[in-house]
């Protein structure tokens, strides 16, 4: 490349640079001139100090000092290359960088296009890559979401089917609680029947008011009945309590099937979805978002939990309704056991107090024939006394007579004792009859209160035989109810 002129940042004014050993005279310093134009700028170039040619520093190098010892040989004379051709001169290059620039861009074309060449191979081979994965992996997520949906839909029958038989168990179990309350409230019945025989048994009078067998049975079945209703509604309470555990397992059933039924829409939705659709649309960010809180393991454990949870509960449920249906009839057994002991005491109670009624009947009878038969004796006696007055009368009349003998003549002959005699065997005969009499009058009074005692105990039997006979067991003909093997309506 020719040299002409000197760089840019040259100073032409300055002062004198040594070159080489020989030394210059010093020249008076003269005003140093200031670059007064602007600098050019290349078309793709910031700046024109930005770039220049290698070979012109190459060159302008090696000329340093040559250029310093012509310019000081030169007088110092300012240069004559005005600033704009100087800044021209700098975009000269030689023919070896034209030739070498050439070849750069022919190189740099041709390995452009073969890197272009194998780019449009590559990104073809990649398009259709990706768009196979694409296809697979969309062909993928439709299978995933087919068995998902046939996951759903198994578990959705499941579901139902788990739903339907606690539906009906809770039905069941509705319907024996029912039952449970309709029994207690019916054996109000028998109780109260019970409760009016011991009332009624309260009435007796005298001895006849004993704590006998039938007072015990009544007492007994009382107790029972109160116990059955206890028992009866203690278990209701169960079947209450075991009802609202079962409405969870429901509800946790239907919850549970609700949520199926959205997410096999949900997923029905997203299966039908083509890259035609119109509903279709970009959601940036999405993919970054996990809102997921179960994985399909613990997912099927859920269904797998609340299925086993209803039918544990169903498991407690049958165990209960087996449980009142024995409480049923153990119950009805018992109750009628003690029902017909009940009346058994009672018919053998009014056996017994017959017995005792007809005994007394022919023993008031007996008393009253004796009573008659005393009074006939009273009679007789009282008769025999007045018989026996007119001989004392006459013996004691012909004692009184001999009495009056004169002197000698009052003589204890043989008429005197017999005489005296009489009087004192008729006065005897008297006292003996009289004694006799009294006795007949106090057994005669004996015997009228032995007749008013035993009208006074047929009164009382014939009161309790009208209290158990015709009171009581006219209110245990039948058996008030069967609670306990009825089913309420």
């Amino acid at each position: 490349m020719e040299f002409l002129g000197t760089t840019q940042t040259a100073t032409y004014c300055g002062p004198k640079k040594p070159c080489g050993g020989s030394a210059l005279p010093p020249v008076p310093s003269s005003p140093t001139i200031q670059e007064c134009y602007q600098p050019y700028y290349l078309p793709g170039y910031r700046y024109l100090n930005a770039w220049r040619p290698s070979l012109f520093y190459k060159v302008a190098n090696a000329q340093t000092c040559l250029d310093e010892a012509a310019t000081c040989r030169s007088a110092l004379r300012p240069p004559t290359i005005l600033p704009a051709g100087r800044s021209a001169l700098f975009c000269r290059y030689s023919p070896q960088d034209w030739d070498r620039s050439n070849r750069l861009q022919l190189c740099g074309a041709e390995a452009s296009r073969l890197w272009a060449g194998r780019m449009t191979g590559d990104s073809m081979r990649l398009m259709q890559d990706k768009d196979q994965l694409t296809r697979q992996m969309q062909e993928g997520t439709c299978r995933n979401l087919g068995q998902r949906l046939s996951d759903i839909g198994f578990w959705k029958s499941e579901l139902n089917y788990e739903l339907e038989r606690l539906l009906n168990e809770n039905h069941s179990l509705d319907a024996i609680k029912r039952r449970l309350e309709c029994a207690a409230e019916e054996l109000r019945c028998p109780l109260q029947v019970a409760l009016e025989c011991l009332y009624q048994r309260e009435k007796r009078i005298g001895i006849d008011l004993v704590h006998d067998n039938v007072e015990k049975n009544l007492i007994r079945e009382v107790d029972m009945i109160k116990c059955c209703q206890e028992q009866m509604r203690k278990l209701a309470q169960r079947i209450d309590i075991q009802m609202r555990d079962n409405r969870d397992a429901q509800h946790a059933l239907e919850r549970d099937l609700e949520d199926k039924n959205s997410a096999e829409f949900i997923d029905e939705k997203c299966l039908n979805l083509r890259n035609t659709s119109d509903c279709i649309s970009f959601f940036h960010g999405v993919e970054k978002i996990d809102g997921t809180i179960s994985v399909p393991e613990t997912w099927a454990k859920f269904s797998n939990d609340n299925i086993r949870h209803s039918q544990n509960m169903r498991a407690n449920s049958i165990r209960l309704r087996e449980e009142a249906q024995n409480l049923f009839d153990v119950l009805a057994d018992q109750l009628w056991r003690q029902f017909t002991n009940t009346n058994l005491a009672f018919s053998a109670r009014i056996a017994e107090e017959t017995e005792v009624k007809n005994k007394l009947q022919t023993q008031l009878a007996k008393t009253l024939q004796e009573i008659f038969q005393t009074e006939s004796t009273i009679m007789l006696l009282e008769r025999s006394i007045m018989a026996k007055e007119c001989p004392l009368k006459v013996a004691q009349t012909r004692l009184e007579c001999r009495t009056r003998r004169p002197n000698v003549e009052l003589c204890r002959d043989s008429p005197q004792f017999k005489l005296v005699n009489e009087v004192f065997t008729i006065d005897d005969t008297l006292q003996t009859l009289k004694l006799r009499l009294r006795e007949t009058r106090d057994t005669l009074q004996l015997l009228v209160m032995t007749k008013c005692r035993l009208e006074h105990e047929l009164a009382i039997k014939a009161n309790t035989l009208c209290i158990d006979k015709e009171k009581c067991m006219a209110m245990r003909k039948t058996f008030p109810s069967t609670p306990c093997m009825g089913v309420c309506p």
